[in-house]
């Protein structure tokens, strides 16, 4: 993909409680995909003390530079000097049900909820397995997030669009079919 001049850049901020696995992954991988025309960042309502090491682990074996990564809370994406944000993406039920900081910007909202891989239980590599399927659902929304023709959608339709992307089913493992 090439960068093009005409199209803005959109500042999008994916919500986690903890801000330690899905938001983090989330922000990775928009900011891979969407290079050129969004830039992602993450934040939690009570952030963890640092990433989990499994996400990290498995974005180094992504090859993302996870040098920039770090849990913030979400105070720092409201008041002054706050980024103006586009859309807010909240990735978890605790998250999404919290009265929210006021975003500068008024952005589109929805819910992509998804499993905390961070609650996985069983041995090292089911746990593991809980992150790579995190991080491949996400990928999987991401991509058709990233396609959509932003600037050609009423405000109605694209709602309606990242809501459907928010029930978008286990897409990508045989058999599955988007909900809806």
């Amino acid at each position: 993909m090439t960068e093009k001049a005409d199209e803005p850049t959109f500042n999008v901020l994916f919500l986690c409680a903890g801000n330690s696995a899905r938001s983090i992954m989330a922000e990775a991988i928009l900011n891979r995909e969407g290079r050129w025309n969004f830039h992602a960042f993450s934040a939690g309502s009570a952030p963890k003390s640092g990433i989990h090491p499994y996400a990290l682990d498995l974005l180094r074996k992504m090859n993302f530079d996870i040098a920039q990564f770090r849990s913030k809370s979400w105070q720092e994406f409201s008041g002054l000097g706050a980024p103006k944000l586009d859309f807010v993406f909240t990735l978890c039920d605790d998250v999404a049900s919290e009265q929210h900081p006021v975003w500068s910007g008024q952005p589109m909202t929805a819910h992509w909820g998804l499993p905390d891989p961070a609650a996985a239980t069983g041995n090292e590599a089911e746990v593991r397995l809980a992150f790579a399927d995190t991080f491949r659902m996400l990928n999987n929304r991401i991509s058709i997030f990233v396609n959509l023709p932003i600037n050609a959608l009423s405000k109605l339709s694209l709602q309606q669009q990242l809501n459907t992307i928010g029930n978008t089913a286990d897409v990508g493992r045989k058999g599955a079919m988007p909900a809806g």
